[in-house]
């Protein structure tokens, strides 16, 4: 699709299978702001971790991603609907939705035509929330490597990164704004299934791409040191950051 920054159709399984889903307490309080729970849109919604932790609190949910791979990742669920299409063009009809979300994917968007989509598709006193998280905290020797192959990764980032660096602090949000619960993704998580999230990073398929597979191992075997017994399960935590907004009618 025009204009569709693709980073992720080559990883979509490795994605499904290591991307942390979201806390169930974000749904729900998502769920409590929107004017009803007829139906949520959930755009840039990948393999659909949080189009269904929305599917227990709508009627109906339908996600979009412009990744025919990673929708074909994404599990089902019988008041959830998957489309592949761009965020800026959902499909829904006009004045359908009580609850827009893009969990780490604004920043991939066109904005002002995403806007534009949003106040289309939303209900007077819709709800938009935009989601994100950084870089994963775990404590200790584990912790300080993650970070530093984050750092060492500053050039392979695309420059939309910094907006989740920012919190979407910095993105531009014509929305009544609403206040941010304080939330965290928390996740007990192994040794493979680590090194298995930081493979989906979009750097780390550019400094591939750049020949750089041996730094990628070197940073596995670094980690591995530091681990342990590979089975230990680590807490790690991803603080979200949020801007949420209501859609007030024209």
């Amino acid at each position: 699709m025009a204009g569709f920054k693709d980073h992720f159709s080559d990883r979509a399984a490795a994605y499904a299978a290591h991307r942390p889903s979201y806390p169930d307490a974000l749904a729900a309080h998502l769920a409590r702001l929107a004017p009803g729970r007829g139906l949520a849109l959930d755009c840039g919604c990948g393999t659909g971790q949080l189009a269904q932790l929305l599917a227990g609190h709508f009627e109906r949910v339908v996600a979009t991603d412009a990744s025919v791979e990673q929708i074909g990742q994404a599990g089902v669920l019988p008041n959830l609907a998957f489309r592949v299409a761009p965020a800026e063009a959902s499909g829904l009809p006009p004045g359908s939705a009580d609850l827009v979300t893009a969990a780490q994917a604004a920043h991939w968007f066109d904005l002002p035509a995403f806007y534009a989509e949003v106040r289309r598709v939303a209900r007077p006193g819709a709800v938009l929330a935009l989601v994100s998280y950084g870089i994963p905290h775990l404590d200790g020797a584990p912790g300080e490597v993650v970070a530093a192959f984050y750092r060492d990764l500053g050039p392979c980032w695309p420059p939309e990164r910094r907006h989740v660096e920012e919190g979407y602090r910095g993105l531009p949000f014509p929305f009544a704004e609403l206040p941010q619960p304080a939330l965290a993704i928390e996740r007990d998580r192994g040794l493979d299934d680590l090194v298995g999230y930081v493979a989906t990073w979009s750097a780390v398929a550019e400094l591939e791409r750049r020949g750089g597979a041996s730094r990628v191992a070197a940073f596995r075997q670094a980690l591995a040191e530091h681990w342990g017994d590979p089975a230990t399960r680590r807490r790690v935590t991803w603080p979200l950051s949020m801007r949420l907004g209501r859609v007030e009618a024209d």
